[in-house]
């Protein structure tokens, strides 16, 4: 599988999964990044691993599949009842009970694809008109973007599906739950770009755990399992920074501070957990007036009281959680497709069973 790396890097790969292999460690560590997820199949880092003793699972670092799916089922309804909803591709087309943002669209609805949500600003700007609705996802990489738009008074017609998330108390939660045998976490670099290292130190220190922050690129990621190999050799449990290239150990300190003036920790459920606490980023109350789910409180209240099962035979709860991988879905490759996708982890550019059907397809 080395072949796959650039002619330069292919000796210190080999160089760096060979030390892997001599420390003799079996263990099973948890990305939480969709593009970690990406760079471990596309360069058969996942077989490279196991033959280590490693094995990897990706856990809930994909926003569009943690998004729950009562949030996916106020946009749809806010689409049915006029409202221009606006949001990234990859959102339209995870299921909701009967229908997805797509089917609405194709039914007449307003559903607009943004790559950002300054694109959303400009379509409420020029359509005094139209309510417009972003349905802002991600976690605390896309959330400064967002204060950012929210501190600069957006038109009037403009408002937010609110479906931020922060990463660190998820992990807790994956700890507490104990469900799935966790010896490492990567940390992602993206998140952490923004964050920094600090957030992170309670878990090594609390659970005991080993965490590397990582970078992007097939050496990143096998630099990473060597550091968390060699800490678990060590007995040690810290936070390591591999990605220092890009992540300062105080993180975005601008970004911070924008996120600290518009948003506060607040609870919320994720797809496949219960609620967890502190893992919003929930809008501050000078900032309600854009908050979609306050403005539109009537509209949206029916859905409030009822129950959003996952689509039959669904194992993205599982997935998210690392219990799972995509083949031991019964619906992987078969029922279940990038073109008629059954849950969020076959539609999401970071979600675990596309990256597995685009790379390798075994079925």
């Amino acid at each position: 599988m080395l072949d796959k790396f650039r002619f330069r890097d292919r000796e210190y790969a080999e160089k760096i999964s060979e030390r892997i292999k001599s420390m003799q460690v079996n263990a099973r560590f948890m990305h939480v990044c969709g593009t970690h997820q990406d760079t471990l199949v596309k360069y058969g880092l996942d077989e490279i691993f196991s033959r280590a003793g490693i094995e990897i699972r990706q856990g809930p670092g994909c926003p569009v599949c943690v998004t729950t799916p009562l949030e996916i089922e106020e946009g749809i309804s806010l689409a049915k009842k006029g409202k221009t909803i606006a949001t990234y591709g990859d959102l339209l087309k995870v299921p909701g009970e009967k229908d997805s943002l797509l089917k609405a669209k194709a039914r007449g609805c307003d559903v607009r694809v943004v790559y950002s949500i300054d694109d959303s600003v400009d379509i409420a700007a020029k359509n005094k008109d139209k309510e417009i609705v972003f349905m802002a996802i991600g976690f605390e990489t896309t959330a400064p973007s967002t204060a950012n738009v929210l501190l600069k008074s957006p038109p009037e017609n403009f408002s937010i599906l609110n479906c931020h998330r922060r990463i660190p108390p998820a992990l807790k939660a994956l700890m507490d739950m104990g469900e799935a045998k966790i010896d490492g976490f990567i940390e992602p670099g993206h998140v952490s770009t923004i964050i920094g290292v600090k957030p992170y130190k309670f878990l090594s220190e609390q659970y005991k755990i080993p965490q590397v922050i990582a970078g992007f690129e097939p050496i990143d990621l096998l630099m990473g399992v060597y550091m968390l190999v060699k800490q678990l050799k060590e007995g040690r449990a810290e936070v390591e920074n591999e990605y220092k290239r890009a992540v300062d150990p105080q993180g975005n300190e601008k970004a911070l501070e924008k996120i600290d003036e518009v948003f506060k920790p607040d609870a919320i459920e994720w797809r496949g957990f219960p609620i967890i606490p502190d893992s919003h980023l929930s809008l501050k109350p000078a900032f309600e007036s854009k908050d979609a789910s306050v403005r539109y409180e009537d509209e949206l209240s029916e859905l409030k009281h009822k129950e959003f099962k996952e689509q039959r035979g669904c194992r993205c709860n599982e997935m998210l959680r690392g219990l799972i991988t995509p083949q031991e879905c019964p619906l992987f490759g078969k029922k279940c497709t990038p073109m008629n996708p059954v849950g969020p982890c076959m539609v999401s550019f970071e979600g675990a069973c596309q990256i597995e059907y685009k790379w390798k397809r075994k079925v």
